[in-house]
């Protein structure tokens, strides 16, 4: 009997997972879920909310009581907080950075974790983030790591926000990628890591039609399989 596939892909910021996400989710005709969008909106709620990062109560609070949804397809999703389409305004490198800080505060994990469970249970899914394969959905089908190298990751995100962010330079990106990358795999609380079961795929020379291809070699046969 068939039943929905979860596919997970995880990986350090730039390396890839939103993009191939998106892509993943419309190929197959999945719900697409990008949990790194989640995060930012609930840094928007803080910031909007003038609390200090550094207060994990009232910020985890903050979080909880905050509406956040992800509507549309993979191609065109959008975010809502409170109703309001923020999916413009969270993507400045304040709110990134803002989103990377509270990502370590355990009650902000746990509360979206929870909503990203819910999320999974409504069918076929692809999800990315850093902590999907290991926390959230240890038992998805499929489970991809993505990576590079800090350069190339810091040069695909300043290309990314360098038009939003015209004092924004290449040094300040790469600063903050290696920042990220240290508070990611170090928080207590759901680090960075690399599922057993995973398959590393380092996207540092590849194009993204490259690693696309190799997801789905890896993709095809568990996709066969759930529909026997």
């Amino acid at each position: 009997m068939s039943r929905p596939i979860i596919i997970a892909i995880d990986g350090p910021s730039g390396a890839g997972k939103s993009t191939l996400g998106r892509t993943l989710a419309r190929a197959l005709g999945l719900l697409y879920v990008d949990t790194g969008a989640m995060y930012r909106a609930a840094a928007l709620a803080v910031t909007e909310a003038g609390v200090s990062t550094t207060d994990a109560t009232e910020v985890g609070a903050i979080v909880a009581r905050a509406s956040i949804d992800l509507v549309g397809e993979p191609d065109s999703l959008r975010v809502l907080l409170g109703g309001r389409d923020v999916s413009d305004a969270i993507r400045t490198e304040q709110i990134s950075h803002t989103a990377s800080v509270i990502s370590t505060i355990p009650e902000v994990r746990r509360e979206l974790v929870r909503r990203q469970r819910e999320m999974g249970e409504r069918g076929g899914i692809v999800l990315d983030g850093r902590d999907i394969g290991t926390v959230v959905f240890p038992n998805a089908d499929v489970k991809i790591f993505l990576t590079a190298v800090p350069e190339e990751r810091a040069k695909r995100r300043y290309a990314e926000e360098q038009a939003k962010e015209p004092n924004l330079t290449f040094e300040d990106t790469l600063t903050d990628i290696n920042a990220r990358d240290r508070r990611d795999s170090t928080r207590a609380d759901s680090p960075l890591a690399i599922a057993d079961d995973a398959v590393v795929i380092d996207t540092t020379e590849l194009s993204i039609e490259e690693v696309f291809e190799r997801i789905m070699e890896v993709v095809r046969p568990r996709v066969q399989k759930n529909r026997i």
